[in-house]
């Protein structure tokens, strides 16, 4: 290619070879071989999604290894005064026809080298890649085509080879890092299936050999359904799959109970690893499988048996009804990579909204210009990223006239490179999370709350998008037995609908369906249309608003357990609302699924009813008490109460079990394996089992329930005051919580030590929450008793403020915006399958007064956009 026809600023053709090596003399100390641990990024810019499928192509430093694209490389060089890249780029060609009119026959195309993903609407036989390397020294721009053996210095010519040849920097390299993804199998393209007639029928599966009716696999060239290996939990078969593969020779297997209209588990027996099919759909389709027809059953395993006339997914994805594709800025699609479509969905809205496009994309330059040296390891240059492939129009463009006019006169799509990969997004914001950091499914709302999280840690100067999700919660709790109440405020993101299933509208029809479908499933035929209960959007508003009990409540007025019941309500309204509906729950079996409801969510919503109104007249506040302490030492456990003891006394025993808090615990592993095997987080079982004081899975299962919806629920466990981080093995510190407030275990225990509770709260957050330097500072200030009492009536007044007061008050603390209660829906995340741990999440937006589905590269005009089966709302305010 020459080199005008690259940077088409009509300089001259590469120089001549003879003069190469000489001109490669002064760049060569900064020319790098890879090495084991370095991560190539030769598929993807690292400020925009370019690639060598892009027009100019993509250029690899050969320092650091990190991609650009042709707008961007000029930016790195003069940041870094790197010269030497790697130019890399990938022609699509239309394969020469022979003479029957057909595409001549397929050979090994020598000049297909970079291990790139294919494009999905290139898997036919009109197209071909064709691979372009070639070396580019900035500034001059000079070109040296590849391969160059002969002229280039052997140190460059392994350089260019390692990086031609390297694995996706995304590929597990350590314990803690991205999950090995799987890959597509050499046997995918060129797969033998026997034209024998065989069908699978739709139940009724068992093992051939043996009889066993779980772990089936299909093999996909006879189409034998045989068992799997036996598993250490006691599940799995007898290996009759792996011996026929021994026996004949047939690579692939599919897993019975895996496929979706999203894809399947695929086991190479030759290459002893699971692998990708791309012809999956053509592979299962021989043997009478239709994947958009796979649901999920109950029991967590998919199944095609059920197919119901109007079904959840093809409701949520508006599957029959022919939607007309949406182009330009703010309709591009996301690739669905890894189960990433929780992920993809949650950036769709959030980018939907204009405080996010403005900190972000309105910022993109400054972003990028201060970007670190590695921008792939920095969370606003990929936030920026995102937005700006997102919201640009650059990745997507409609088809022009002619291709419009070839793909009618062919019946046939020329590949287009619409949408966008979050590959490396998806890689950087789950660092270090177990369960994002995975390639399983996960639940879209912790990942709005982990992104919530991030943007919090990483505020761009004094502007941070979040704000307009953030909200005061005033609970308010009552000690049965006295009727006295305590008034206290929390942070939250969003609201948490509860779902009274004993408010449907139609118990009638639930209970005849559920009679009929008992009926089928004995008999062994096709269940009945699917009945769902239909549950009024007054009733879930009703459920949240009633009183809840509070379990183990000790009322200070008594100074002893007692009944208490809390209740909640906004004290302040956010710009957006964001409402969940609390769908999951978990079976008999401890299985998590899915409520299968049906709620009419409002275009319009007025929650003003539900304004904090604070302390009434007549109420009388419960004391302002500390609960006693339990001595460890004290063998009868009695509580002692500070005002009974001198305060070296309390000093003593409490700063004993402050030490006892700070050594390492000791946490029972059998526990922890038997709730990860339920499919928890494994971070969530430890922490579980830890403050369960290690009394038992059963006990522990009690603690994840009651606190599996927290925003933390799966980070890595922190043991408070233990020197600011977890005990080794914990999975390293934990994120500073959002509000940013010390733990009240921690301000408990130093207030019953006779300090007042607002020095407790300076020591913590002086000494970032660590309990032993917070005695120490609190004994380094003496100053400070006082003032105790002004204080203590100043942060009392604190606890009563309304929200707006509070932000001028505490420019420290979170930013609270306040207003109407009045919202209008703009957007809501749907979720397909029957537990968070599988399935599929679409998104639909209202753009330009119209609903617009975002279903991974899919973006088309909705026709009817599923508003009942939703699982996320977001709402904007109305202005007054």
């Amino acid at each position: 290619m020459e080199r005008a026809a690259l940077f088409g600023d009509g300089r001259e053709a590469p120089m001549a070879a003879g003069d190469v090596g000489e001109l490669l003399v002064p760049y060569m100390p900064t020319i790098r071989v890879p090495k084991t641990g370095d991560r190539v990024y030769k598929t993807e810019c690292a400020f925009s999604y370019d690639s060598p499928d892009s027009e100019g192509g993509l250029y690899v430093c050969m320092t650091t290894f990190l991609g650009f694209g042709r707008e961007h490389v000029e930016r790195h060089y003069r940041k870094t005064g790197q010269c030497v890249y790697l130019h890399l780029k990938r022609h699509i060609k239309e394969k020469v026809t022979g003479a029957s009119g057909g595409a001549l026959p397929k050979r090994r195309n020598t000049k297909l080298f970079l291990e790139l993903e294919s494009n999905g609407d290139l898997n036919n036989d009109d197209y071909e890649y064709e691979d372009e390397a070639k070396l580019v020294i900035f500034p001059d721009h000079y070109e040296i085509p590849l391969p160059n053996i002969e002229e280039l210095p052997a140190l460059v010519t392994i350089a260019c080879d390692a990086v031609l040849s390297s694995k996706s920097p995304y590929r597990k390299q350590d314990p803690d890092s991205w999950e090995e993804e799987p890959q597509v199998s050499k046997h995918a393209n060129s797969l033998v299936q026997m034209d024998n007639g065989v069908r699978i029928p739709p139940s009724g599966w068992k093992c051939s050999k043996c009889d066993l009716r779980e772990n089936l696999w299909l093999n996909l060239t006879d189409g034998s359904v045989l068992c799997g290996k036996w598993f250490f939990d006691g599940s799995g078969g007898n290996g009759h799959a792996l011996e026929h593969y021994k026996e004949m020779g047939y690579p692939l297997a599919v897993k019975l109970g895996t496929i979706t209209p999203d894809g399947a588990d695929v086991y190479s027996f030759d290459e002893e690893e699971a692998v990708l099919d791309p012809h999956i759909a053509k592979h299962l389709a021989h043997f009478g499988i239709d994947m958009l027809q796979m649901q999920v059953t109950e029991n967590d395993l998919r199944d095609n048996d059920i197919k119901p006339r109007i079904s959840e997914w093809e409701m949520i994805q508006e599957s029959g009804m022919k939607l007309k594709p949406m182009y330009g800025p703010g309709y591009t699609g996301m690739k669905n990579v890894s189960n990433s479509c929780y992920i993809s969905t949650i950036m769709q809205a959030i980018f939907s909204i204009p405080e996010f496009q403005r900190a972000y994309v309105g910022n993109l330059p400054r972003i990028f210009d201060y970007s670190p040296l590695d921008p792939t390891q920095d969370f606003n240059t990929q936030m920026a990223k995102l937005g700006h492939g997102l919201l640009s129009g650059q990745y997507s463009k409609p088809p022009t006239k002619s291709e419009l006019i070839e793909q009618v006169m062919k019946d046939e799509h020329k590949p287009q490179h619409n949408g966008i990969s979050p590959r490396m997004f998806k890689a950087f914001v789950s660092k270090g999370h177990p369960e994002f950091s995975s390639n399983r499914q996960q639940d879209a709302q912790e990942f709005f709350l982990h992104l919530i999280n991030l943007i919090e840690r990483n505020r761009i100067g004094s502007e941070n998008p979040s704000d307009v999700f953030r909200f005061l919660v005033e609970e308010r709790i009552q000690c049965c037995q006295s009727r006295k109440v305590r008034y206290t405020e929390r942070v939250d993101y969003l609201m948490q609908l509860p779902v009274p299933m004993e408010a449907a509208t139609n118990k009638d029809e639930l209970i005849a369906y559920e009679l009929k479908r008992r009926e089928a499933e004995t008999a062994r035929r096709p269940p009945p249309e699917v009945v769902r209960a239909r549950i009024p959007f007054s009733s879930c508003l009703q459920a949240f608003s009633e009183p809840e009990n509070v379990e183990d409540f000790w009322s200070s007025a008594l100074q002893a357990k007692s009944a208490g019941v809390k209740t909640s309500r906004f004290a302040s309204f956010p710009d957006y609302l964001v409402v969940q509906i609390k769908k999951f729950t978990f079976g008999l079996d401890w299985i998590p699924k899915k409520l299968d409801v049906s709620i009419d969510m409002p275009d319009l919503l007025d929650i003003s009813h539900l304004r904090a109104t604070g302390l009434q007249p007549g109420e009388e506040e419960l004391p302002d008490i500390v609960p006693p302490i339990i001595i460890p030492d004290d063998p009868k456990g009695t509580a002692c109460h500070h005002e009974d003891l001198y305060l070296p006394t309390i000093l003593h025993h409490n700063y004993g079990m402050m030490k006892h808090f700070m050594e390492p615990p000791d946490i029972d592993e059998s526990s922890v394996m038997q709730l990860a095997e339920m499919g928890f987080p494994l971070e969530a079982c430890r922490k579980a089992v830890y403050y369960t004081g290690n009394m038992g899975a059963e006990v522990a299962f009690n603690w994840i329930i009651a606190h599996m919806e927290e925003p933390d629920f799966a980070e890595p466990l922190t043991i408070p005051g233990y020197g600011g981080a977890a005990f080794p093995g914990a999975g390293g510190p934990r994120a500073v919580g959002l509000d940013n407030q010390p733990p009240e275990e921690m301000v408990a225990i130093i207030a019953s030590m006779g300090f007042q509770r607002n020095v407790a709260f300076q020591a913590l957050r002086a000494t970032n929450n660590n309990l032993e330097h917070a005695l120490d500072w609190i004994f380094s200030h003496p100053e400070l008793e006082e003032e105790n009492e002004t204080a203590s009536e100043a942060m009392d007044m604190e606890n009563h403020v309304n929200a707006n007061i509070l932000a001028e008050s505490d420019p420290e603390g979170p930013r609270i915006k306040d207003g109407s209660g009045r919202y209008e829906l703009f957007g809501f995340i749907s979720h397909m399958g029957t537990s968070t741990m599988s399935g599929h999440y679409v998104c639909h937006l209202k753009k330009e007064g119209r609903w617009v589905i975002y279903n991974d590269l899919k973006v088309c005009a909705s026709e009817q956009p599923p508003r009942e089966l939703g699982y996320i709302y977001f709402y904007r305010r109305i202005p007054s």
